[in-house]
């Protein structure tokens, strides 16, 4: 637990046990005094309740305001740092697809292209981290968009890495209502899976929708059975060799969870396919 949460708990407790106290002394002070009845009941116990409410009130609003200040300023600035982070980010990756024309030498080419992934994982990182971030402040508002303009524009973040992977795709024009950016997220993620962990010979990604269903499948080796269970935990890697944190089937798992979207995995020999039941988003 942290300092911020235990110090909340604790001034509501202090808080609210000063304020039974109160009350209990209050109302033994009056039916010593006048007595209980039927007559009475009202007149003493509702202002008791109502009093104690209002010291509550009282005490809360002048112990916890200090607290919920410092959110405040805390909010502001991780929204600040976000912002400046972005402006660094972009640089380098604006400066290293400029470098990329101008430089002939191979083994420099080489080096930049190490530099040009370094600073997309980076860009994904702080994406990913904004989009969190945002998330936990502020409130995510819905929006409509199109299914299949949001898997056009996932597809062509993988032109550099995709190679020699042919994906095909079958999605209509299907209008989806959900927090457009988780949305894109997972697609993103489960895409990426797709191409990442793809045969090496004539590697193949299909994504279509039919009946709801979302489905992406590579021909890649098929996930063990045993592992069907826990591929959606926190860094969890089949392979521990790969890159990555196992992080993002969890994220995944998150916002399919968070919106009400069913997902399951279907593995055959050939390959796996991620099923995403979009039933309670579409429109």
């Amino acid at each position: 637990m942290n300092s911020k949460k235990r110090d909340f708990l604790i001034s509501i407790s202090i808080i609210f046990t000063f304020c039974l106290v109160i009350i209990l002394y209050l109302n033994y002070f009056f039916i010593s005094k006048f007595g209980l009845n039927q007559d009475n009941f009202i007149y003493i116990i509702v202002p008791l309740i109502i009093l104690g409410l209002a010291i509550f009130l009282s005490f809360s609003i002048s112990i916890l305001k200090p607290l919920f200040k410092s959110d405040e300023k805390l909010e502001l600035s991780i929204k600040e740092t976000i912002h400046e982070l972005n402006i660094p980010v972009s640089t380098i990756k604006m400066n290293t697809q400029l470098l990329e024309k101008t430089i002939k030498d191979e083994k420099s080419l080489k080096r930049l292209e190490r530099i040009k992934q370094a600073s997309n994982n980076l860009l994904k990182l702080y994406e990913n981290m904004e989009y969190n971030i945002k998330k936990e402040i502020d409130k995510i508002d819905k929006q409509e968009f199109f299914l299949d303009e949001i898997i056009k524009i996932s597809i062509d973040k993988f032109d550099d890495i995709k190679k020699d992977t042919k994906i095909l795709v079958d999605v209509p024009n299907v209008t989806v209502k959900s927090d457009i950016n988780g949305f894109i997220k997972t697609i993103d993620n489960l895409i990426s899976n797709a191409i990442k962990y793809n045969l090496k010979e004539n590697p193949i990604v299909e994504i279509s929708y039919k009946n709801s269903i979302l489905s992406i499948y590579n021909s890649g080796e098929k996930i063990d059975t045993k592992n069907l269970f826990i591929v959606f935990d926190k860094y969890f890697q089949e392979n521990p060799s790969n890159d990555g944190f196992g992080l993002g089937l969890a994220m995944v798992k998150e916002f399919c969870d968070k919106n009400k979207i069913l997902i399951n995995i279907e593995t055959t020999e050939s390959g796996n396919r991620f099923n995403l039941n979009l039933k309670n988003i579409i429109i």
